[in-house]
């Protein structure tokens, strides 16, 4: 650590010095109670700020003591703004002779990327297109009107209720993915737009907390599959998790469940949080959204599987909730039977759709301790990408893009496929992996 030259002001008098600091000091503040990150060549105190951040201050405290340039990138729409706040955080500089990668990163492989993402924004790939999005929420709000006028003129038959289950599930999970655009502010070029509109969809479709899913969401994406840091492999010792794990747990003698038949009653879990009358009780989670969502399991050599943690079926959305009402303070006993049995109906297939869907991406790459790539290998290393096709991209929201995604986060799904040409350029010349798969395999892999 130094010091560097005095620079003059607008008023001609000197400025503070400019303090350099090595990466040695740097990465000593890597705690939540002493937090520094260094983004574009300058450091930064951030400690006091975590509490202050809207994302939450552990996706901050995560990259303590590292560069969190392309992170920084990553989750702002709009970084210029951000600096007005990060400005007076500023403590230093990177000293002259310091690269500006940690940990032996490769830098040519990080300046490439930044090109890359610099293309994408030259191409106007993180403009959204209100066409698109307005159709898709359409298409929802279509299908719990249908659910509606059913009632209206079939009644509450069997049948009914069995087509309503169907209608209503299909609703649900396309509303998860939608909240799921506005949650990663890749709808409106204002940040307060997109919040105001993703507590709408995923509160009023869909019944959670916003706040609740940014802070666990935007985790995962900083630090995917990384234990202790990402929060969907947090198995709350139900299930083990990639290689390391099941040999920690060995060696620890942990056996807090038949940790060889997880591939058993994954399935068992996935069924059980529609049979409780309140979200959340199967264990004990606190979030008005939980279910099982990182809850699956791949098997092979031995055991692995993730978490409890936010599968949809928990809560259907106002519409849906207020046609129950309705329904039940109108028909007869028999019938209310008829009314919850639909309810539950939906809980269960949208469990099943929800947790499938967002397992096949990551579930079968690789879970490990923090490693400290940078941003494109720790981002290709945990995630898998499924093969294009127009109904894997509505069925999974275009999380068929899972690489694309946690590249770009705020990148508006319609335009993944314009980008994969360049992200698989991009590895082929540096030698990442990267996996794409069909549908089914990538189904078989999650217990496989």
């Amino acid at each position: 650590m130094g010091k560097g030259g005095e620079q003059g002001g607008d008023s001609g008098e000197p400025a503070a010095p400019i303090r350099f600091y090595t990466w040695e000091e740097i990465q000593k503040h890597n705690r939540r109670t002493d937090s520094w990150l260094v983004i574009e060549r300058k450091v930064y105190n951030v400690t006091k700020w975590l509490k202050r951040h809207p994302g939450g201050q552990r996706v901050i405290a995560h990259s303590a003591g590292e560069d969190a340039t392309d992170a920084f990138q990553a989750f702002h729409i709009n970084p210029t703004l951000v600096q007005k706040f990060l400005k007076p955080l500023l403590i230093g500089e990177l000293a002259p002779g310091e690269p500006s990668q940690d940990r032996g990163k490769n830098s040519q492989l990080v300046e490439d990327f930044r090109a890359l993402r610099k293309t994408a924004e030259d191409m106007n790939l993180f403009r959204a297109s209100p066409l698109f999005f307005s159709l898709y929420l359409g298409h929802i709000i279509a299908m719990e009107v249908l659910a509606w006028l059913m009632v209206l003129y079939f009644g509450t038959g069997w049948i009914t209720t069995l087509i309503l289950a169907c209608i209503l599930t299909t609703s649900q999970a396309q509303a998860g993915w939608l909240q799921h655009d506005f949650g990663h502010l890749s709808v409106f070029k204002k940040s307060s737009w997109n919040h105001i509109v993703h507590k709408f969809v995923i509160g009023h479709l869909k019944g959670a907390s916003a706040n609740w899913w940014n802070h666990r969401h935007f985790q995962h994406h900083a630090k995917p599959n990384i234990f202790h840091k990402d929060p969907d492999v947090n198995m709350l010792h139900i299930f083990v998790l990639g290689d390391t794990q099941p040999v920690e747990y060995g060696k620890k003698k942990l056996k807090y469940l038949p940790y060889n038949h997880q591939h058993e009653y994954f399935f068992l879990s996935e069924y059980l949080p529609s049979t409780f009358p309140f979200p959340g009780m199967p264990f004990g989670l606190s979030s008005p959204y939980c279910g099982v969502s990182r809850a699956t399991a791949q098997v092979s050599a031995h055991p692995t599987l993730p978490e409890t943690y936010c599968a949809g079926p928990q809560v259907t959305s106002v519409i849906s909730k207020h046609l129950e009402c309705c329904l039940h303070s109108h028909v007869k006993q028999g019938e209310q039977l008829r009314i919850t049995s639909m309810g539950k109906k939906c809980m269960f297939l949208e469990s099943h759709w929800f947790v499938w869907v967002t397992q096949m991406n990551h579930i079968p790459m690789e879970i490990d301790s923090e490693k400290h790539r940078d941003w494109l290998s720790s981002q290709m290393a945990a995630t898998c990408n499924i093969e294009q096709s127009f109904f894997n991209d509505w069925f999974t929201g275009h999380l068929n893009f899972q690489i694309e995604h946690h590249l770009f986060p705020t990148m508006p799904r319609h335009n993944f496929w314009k980008v994969k040409p360049l992200v698989k350029s991009l590895c082929a010349k540096y030698g990442v992996q990267y996996e794409e798969k069909p549908l089914g395999k990538a189904f078989v892999d999650i217990v496989g």
